[in-house]
């Protein structure tokens, strides 16, 4: 009798537990979308093999039944970000109507030591276009036409070189470039859309790596800081060093020169500096120079086509993307091991730097704040235009399966959760693809490190 009984309850819980799995399995056809069925999908992830078809390991993969945002894997941004300003709509739905076979240019702002090098390669090597652009070995440049024009859409170094003057500025470029194209394309005059984008980088990195750029011979005296129809004055704008250049420098004297441009550069070069007299720092105290140089920086920042930064580089390739309606070819890759992650700073000697490059490090802030805000914003929108497609091909099924003779009600419900099951398995597949860390092997031109000499100068310089 006790075999009897023991032998029942064992059939028993087995049962049981076999309705439970099946349960399970029936809640993740029936409910796909972790963010609807919360609870449901813990119980599901327990029941969820290793190796299973379908999970993904890495950035992407289901933690507590729930399907991680990839971008989380990158930084834990997304994790932890607290929006500190307000923005408005206009502001973080950052879509432009960008038009390549038609008259639109994007314009590149190279700010020094931000990894502008690297993004500039992706936009001349790695972008998914009708008519690539043409590079060849042992050219700095590339020639980046539109479809069925002779025409560039793209100003940047590598594809028409340091045309307005070494890492020209947004003061320089903005009165420079539309004369250069003009001058450049056949039919001139014509209306043009410019859509100016930059890549900014923390400023105690940034700043630690320009001094090792320098440490190591590279100057920018080919830099032309043209404003309002001039370059500076001597007197102007002082050099740190007398000689060809300033290599071994120690951090103490890079720092110690109180005429540096690497202190703000990124402010300096985002801002408008007429108004403040341009390099005249005579004009007003020094706080109140920087001030309204920082509002103007935020400014342009903010009414800019696009920007990136450099330490979340998947969410610059997706905000970029979407921005513009490109794809890249390959995905980008987030180098930690940079020249500045390997110098040995005291705290007391970041925190110097950090009161050098105060105007920055209010400036990074705010771009950092609005660059995640923006992130956010699209892929809510991405999120709900993919929900939206969803319903739209439940109806369309249930509509189809209805106006068959003979069909009952159930038979629909069972069509519609059947195409819910395979767009919700499609959908985990593209998120899936989307979201992998491929090892990508880059060929030999991309190690190169920026070589800002004279001689890259005149080589980058297209004679028009």
């Amino acid at each position: 009798m006790d075999e009897k009984s023991s032998s029942g309850h064992q059939r028993l819980l087995v049962f049981l537990l076999m309705v439970l799995i099946f349960g399970v399995v029936m809640v993740q056809y029936a409910c796909p979308s972790s963010s609807e069925c919360h609870t449901l999908h813990q119980l599901g992830a327990w029941f969820t093999l290793p190796g299973k078809p379908g999970t993904r390991t890495g950035g992407g993969e289901p933690q507590d039944g729930l399907q991680k945002d990839p971008y989380v894997a990158e930084d834990g941004a997304l994790a932890r970000f607290v929006p500190r300003f307000n923005f408005t709509a206009a502001d973080l739905n950052r879509v432009v109507d960008f038009n390549i076979k038609g008259d639109d240019v994007i314009v590149f702002l190279h700010i020094q030591k931000t990894g502008g090098t690297t993004f500039g390669r992706h936009l001349v090597r790695n972008i998914q276009l009708e008519r690539p652009c043409e590079c060849h070995a042992g050219q700095k440049k590339c020639t980046c036409l539109r479809p069925g024009k002779k025409e560039t859409w793209l100003f940047s170094r590598f594809s028409t070189g340091w045309s307005c003057g070494l890492h020209a500025d947004w003061t320089e470029l903005t009165s420079c470039v539309p004369s250069r194209m003009d001058s450049r394309e056949t039919q001139k005059n014509q209306p043009r859309n410019y859509y100016y984008i930059t890549i900014l980088r923390d400023p105690v990195s940034r700043y630690l790596s320009e001094w090792r750029h320098v440490q190591r011979g590279a100057t920018w005296k080919a830099s032309l800081h043209v404003c309002d129809g001039r370059s500076p004055t001597l007197s102007e704008l002082p050099g740190c060093y007398s000689g060809d250049d300033w290599s071994g420098c120690s951090l103490q004297e890079f720092m110690d020169c109180p005429y540096n441009l690497a202190n703000n550069r990124q402010t300096r070069m985002l801002a408008d500096l007429s108004l403040v007299g341009c390099y005249n720092v005579s004009a007003m105290s020094e706080d109140e120079r920087w001030a309204v140089l920082l509002d103007s920086a935020k400014h342009n920042l903010k009414g800019m086509a696009f920007f990136g930064l450099t330490e979340y580089q998947s969410k610059t390739q997706y905000l970029f993307e979407r921005t513009f309606d490109l794809q890249f070819i390959a995905p980008f890759t987030q180098l930690n091991g940079t020249r500045a992650s390997s110098v040995d700073v005291p705290p007391e000697t970041q925190q110097r730097i950090r009161g050098l490059n105060r105007w920055d490090v209010e400036l990074y802030d705010y771009a950092r704040d609005l660059f995640l805000q923006r992130f956010q914003v699209a892929r809510q929108q991405e999120r709900r235009q993919a929900r939206e497609r969803r319903q739209q091909e439940r109806r369309r099924l249930r509509g189809r399966f209805s106006s068959k003779p003979g069909r009952r009600a159930k038979t629909t419900g069972a069509a519609a959760r059947s195409a819910s099951v395979e767009t919700g398995e499609h959908r985990s597949e593209t998120a899936a693809e989307d979201s992998v860390e491929a090892e990508v092997l880059l060929p030999d031109w991309w190690d190169v490190d920026e070589n800002s000499t004279m001689e890259d100068y005149m080589g980058n310089v297209e004679q028009w």
